[in-house]
């Protein structure tokens, strides 16, 4: 598929594929922090005394 394409051609596709999964990998790992520090269950104490009160 590829090989019809000169090698400068190939290289920049491969480069722009580099870094579209790079940006992909980092977004992912912002959202995924982004989940963690929201929890409510993040801090067993504060979690503990909050369900000790009701």
């Amino acid at each position: 598929m590829l090989e019809s394409l000169s090698e400068e051609t190939q290289l920049v596709l491969l480069v722009i594929g580099i870094a579209v999964l790079f940006f992909i990998v980092r977004w992912n790992s912002a959202r995924n922090k982004r989940k963690l520090y929201q929890r409510d269950g993040r801090d067993f104490r504060k979690n503990y005394f909050k369900k000790k009160k009701k």
